[in-house]
This record gives C-alpha cells, sequence and structure tokens, in this order.
C-alpha cells in the first residue's frame, strides 16, 4: 500500500489539466474585456471626426447631425452626443463635443456582468468667419 501511496507517475497529468484551464479561462476573459477597448478606441474616433466637421463648416447642425449617422453607420455605435454650443460658430471660438455610450461588460454570461460608461470628449476652434 505505501509502494501505490508513493507513486508519482501520473502527477505531471493534473498539472497540465489546471494549466490548460487557466489558459482558457485568462482567453475568454480577453474575449469580453477586449471589446470594450476597441469600443473607446472608436468613441475616441468618433468624437475626434465629428469635432472637426463643426470647425470647417463653422456650425453645429444638419452637417454635424449627417456625419454623425454616417459614423454611427461605419463604426455601429450609438452614442449620446452634447454640444457645448449650437448653431453658427464664429471664427475661433472653441466647441467641444462629449460623447457618451454605455457598454455591458459581461464576464462570463449573466455572472460577473456589470455596465460601464464610456466618455470620449474632443475640442477644437472653428474655422469660418460669419459675417
Amino acid at each position: 500500500m505505501k509502494k501505490i501511496l508513493k507513486c508519482r507517475r501520473g502527477e505531471g497529468y493534473i498539472d497540465v489539466c489546471i494549466l490548460v484551464l487557466c489558459a482558457i479561462l485568462v482567453i475568454a476573459l480577453a474575449v469580453k474585456v477586449l471589446p470594450v477597448f476597441i469600443a473607446k478606441q472608436q468613441l475616441d474616433t468618433y468624437a475626434t471626426e465629428l469635432c472637426r466637421e463643426a470647425e470647417i463648416s463653422g456650425r453645429v447642425g444638419s452637417e454635424t447631425s449627417r456625419r454623425a449617422a454616417v459614423l454611427t453607420e461605419q463604426t455601429g455605435l450609438s452614442p449620446r452626443i452634447s454640444w457645448s454650443k449650437t448653431g453658427s460658430i464664429q471664427l475661433n471660438e472653441e466647441i467641444t463635443v462629449t460623447l457618451t455610450l454605455e457598454r455591458n461588460l459581461g464576464l462570463f454570461g449573466g455572472f460577473g456582468s456589470f455596465p460601464i460608461t464610456l466618455r470620449s470628449q474632443a475640442s477644437g476652434k472653428s474655422e469660418v468667419y460669419h459675417k
């Protein structure tokens, strides 16, 4: 009986199984968390491009609404958009856009799932002189 209990020939199999299980859990966590980082990057780009449209057109209105619709279609994101000013923006006046997006960070199905708020902000100056 002592000889059987001292035998450690199969010990490596258990170690490998635990290592594989841990690796799968890390990969599953990365698959659930990385899309949130990608969404944040897309939201930053969305804000920058939307602010640039306001700078070029010199106003917040139909041009920026059309650009927001195009960006929403391209990225698949539908953030809440708030501007520091609306209407015409005089030359060198600063404009700021803030985008807010709710994302659900669900780690393993319903377990460990919680919403997070992504915010992105971009600012610029108008390039149009209004008479």
